[in-house]
């Protein structure tokens, strides 16, 4: 099953795995909202993401990082 916008921490993880050296508090929320389209296990649709949900994502991934 693919990940949605829903899946915030399962989303986060993914982006902290395919861009360990990448800081998320230094992308965009247009990058983000890209990123996180590109994820192979990602199957929601990239507009559908309001900026609260890129925001939580965000937090999460920073979350991730910071624990690596």
């Amino acid at each position: 099953m693919k990940l949605t916008w829903q899946d915030v921490g399962e989303v986060a993880a993914a982006l902290a795995r395919r861009y360990p050296d990448t800081n998320p508090l230094t992308v965009s929320p247009s990058d983000l909202r890209h990123m996180v389209a590109e994820l192979p296990e990602f199957g929601d649709v990239p507009s559908a993401a309001t900026e609260d949900v890129l925001e939580d994502v965000q937090a999460a991934w920073y979350d991730e990082f910071e624990e690596h």
